[in-house]
């Protein structure tokens, strides 16, 4: 995996774009940095997100498996005038030993083979604050969407309301399913993604 994007980041300009995703804006609603908030970028790439995020006040960590990703992430985080505490680690390796108010990943959790999920959840779940949002989404396979053009062999399929299951106690603030056309290999084509943001109540923090 790592080389596989290493080459794709190695390409002139941003592979993934500089536009944030959607969900950063609902967080920035949600839990907005009236305080100061720390922030983990789980899966950074070349640090779309995690910019969008430290610009706007949060105090932001990312990792990714790719040294060019982070490269670019931090030269990214330069240009901005921002900074960010960048690294390379990989999502079935790395662990968590403090606490985050806020996880945020997007389009990562596919490498996460479904016997690592339970103990990864709970190491999530651990190190959420309380009140704090763990902002996922995952994609879902279905019969009737082809396998992406650049779909790549350690990815492993999620299923529809997987990603719920790991947080069946906690406040669900957004849910949802949707299909999106993506344009990340230059050939058009299809994705089906959960996305959720939950929240860690106070009463329920472990």
């Amino acid at each position: 995996m790592t080389n596989l994007y290493d080459e794709r980041y190695e390409l002139p300009g941003y592979y993934w774009g500089k536009t944030p995703s959607h969900s950063c804006y609902r967080v920035l609603q949600m839990l907005p940095p009236d305080r100061q908030l720390r922030l983990l970028d789980i899966g950074c790439g070349e640090g779309r997100n995690a910019i969008f995020f430290a610009r706007n006040g949060y105090q932001v960590t990312a990792f990714d498996t790719s040294p060019m990703g982070i490269e670019k992430t931090k030269q990214l985080a330069a240009d901005a005038g921002v900074h960010i505490e960048a690294f390379e680690a990989d999502i079935n390796e790395f662990r968590l030993t403090a606490p985050f108010d806020i996880l945020f990943s997007t389009g990562v959790l596919q490498y996460v083979p479904p016997e690592r999920r339970k103990e990864l959840f709970a190491n999530y779940r651990t190190y959420t604050s309380s009140g704090g949002l763990n902002v996922f989404s995952v994609f879902v396979k279905k019969p009737f969407i082809g396998k992406a053009p650049d779909a790549e062999k350690t990815a492993h399929k999620w299923i529809s309301g997987e990603l719920l299951t790991y947080y069946h106690d906690w406040k669900i603030e957004f849910c949802n399913e949707e299909i999106f056309g993506c344009m990340s290999s230059g050939v058009p084509h299809q994705h089906a993604v959960n996305r959720i943001i939950a929240r860690q109540e106070a009463s329920q923090h472990l």
